[in-house]
């Protein structure tokens, strides 16, 4: 019965991760990017300024519902830097091959539009309560600014499927790090950090925003630090490193050791499964975070969307992709994290290497967690009202629990595709019919008219036609 299920939704992944799907999903980033006028290369450092160069640290006037624009960016960083930088790339590597990482470059730029429009969109459509929750995402532009309501509870439900995915994939990742460095049963882990988390949601909105603001840039900066020593240790492989990505883009991976090989569609639809997987650009998770910031205008929220795509995928998935193919341990046999430690282990000593990669898949996969329950319970308030979650919220925890001893993770990885697809097709159905008010919010924070500010939005409930 469990192989008939598992070869089941392998096949379906291989149908809704066609050519056509990849080409949709390429397709709308590319007119939103050209239409755009490939703001997010050109205007790259405007971004930057509007962005990181606009923090303002210390005591915040705020909602207890309400976080940040950094805390907000900081929560959706804390779900999209996670499994799938560390865990996914590798898996991408072993399945994919080196020219997996060119399409997830590919994408990640492309992304960088799609993810600022759906952020935007959130904030001018979201829902502000009067005791000052908000609520937004997908679902509520869809259904305010389309009046698509199937459409919004198909996105609702692939969301509710797609944050037990992820919390099932963290918690498993998590557990097999610890096998394998310290022998730890990962049931023991995933319990551990289903505790954690629960402790931290029930806080609500701030307490996440908090801890995702302090976690953060934390876990971030120690990965990358120890990826750059792995780099220093085999610089002399880098141009290499870069030759085979780029040469296995548009030519077949050969089979090595215990790498078995990879054609062009395999590293193609791979590289795009796994990049949307890990930046979530037109996913439609991150603008349900980016709604609860108190913002001046949605636009200037959106652009921090263009900052985690590049952090997350430019930056952080990068890192591992160069620590796997410049020590040469692709033909290792090795998937998933199993594959990264062999990367940090033969540079490092294996305690050092399991050590750091224990401590930064943990924070990574802990905030990822805490992150999609966020989204879980706005799915969750979407379809059944704001009093089920009281109810339903122990559901986010059963499946992470119960499957984190299965030892094959390519098959696990598999639902995570199917979850990707379920929420990206409909969200990024309707960015593209609402990118019309998305590009006039973006020209009227750009020239500066202040016509839809977020404070006249929230107040008068009057959006872009």
């Amino acid at each position: 019965m469990v192989e008939f299920f598992l070869s089941t939704a392998e096949r379906i992944d291989t149908i809704l991760w066609g050519p056509w799907t990849m080409f949709f999903i390429a397709g709308v980033s590319i007119y939103l990017t050209a239409r755009g006028g490939f703001f997010q290369i050109t205007s790259f450092v405007y971004i930057l300024k509007e962005t990181l160069g606009r923090l303002r640290f210390g005591k915040k006037d705020l909602s207890k519902n309400q976080m940040t624009p950094f805390q907000a960016t900081a929560t959706a960083l804390a779900s999209t830097v996670g499994t799938g930088n560390i865990a996914g790339v590798a898996t991408a590597l072993s399945v994919g091959g080196p020219g997996a990482i060119f399409w997830m470059w590919l994408l990640a730029v492309l992304g960088m539009m799609s993810k600022t429009a759906e952020i935007t969109l959130a904030v001018h459509y979201r829902n502000v309560e009067p005791d000052g929750r908000t609520h937004g995402g997908p679902m509520y532009y869809i259904r305010k600014g389309l009046g698509w309501g199937t459409l919004a509870k198909i996105f609702s439900a692939g969301i509710l499927v797609n944050s037990m995915v992820a919390a099932t994939l963290q918690s498993h990742t998590v557990g097999r790090a610890f096998l394998s460095t310290y022998g730890i049963n990962p049931y023991v882990v995933s319990s551990l950090m289903a505790a954690v988390t629960a402790i931290v949601v029930i806080g609500g909105i701030r307490r996440i925003g908090k801890f995702s603001e302090a976690l953060v840039p934390l876990m971030s900066v120690v990965f990358i630090l120890s990826g750059l020593a792995v780099f220093f240790f085999n610089y002399e492989r880098i141009p290499e490193t870069f030759a085979l990505i780029f040469r296995h883009a548009f030519a077949p991976a050969p089979a090595l050791g215990g790498f078995a090989g990879a054609g062009v569609a395999q590293a193609i639809q791979i590289g795009m499964s796994r990049g949307m997987l890990s930046n979530e650009a037109g996913l439609g998770t991150a603008p349900m975070a980016h709604a609860t910031a108190n913002t001046e205008h949605p636009f200037r929220q959106g652009m921090w969307g263009a900052i985690e795509v590049a952090i997350d995928t430019l930056v952080i998935c990068t890192i591992t992709a160069f620590a796997v193919l410049s020590t040469g341990v692709l033909s290792s046999g090795e998937t998933g994290i199993e594959l990264v430690i062999a990367a940090f282990a033969s540079v490092f000593p294996p305690a050092v290497a399991g050590g750091l990669l224990s401590f930064a898949i943990l924070t990574f996969c802990l905030t990822t967690q805490i992150a999609f329950f966020l989204y879980f319970e706005t799915a969750i308030t979407s379809l059944f009202g704001s009093g089920a979650i009281r109810y339903l919220r122990y559901v986010y925890f059963i499946p992470g629990v119960l499957f984190a001893g299965v030892s094959n993770v390519d098959r696990l990885w598999v639902f995570a595709n199917l979850a990707v697809g379920s929420c990206a097709i409909p969200n990024l159905i309707a960015v593209l019919a609402l990118s019309g008010p998305f590009f006039v919010l973006m020209r009227d924070y750009v020239r500066q008219e202040n016509r839809y500010t977020t404070a006249i939005i929230d107040r008068s409930r009057e959006y872009v036609q």
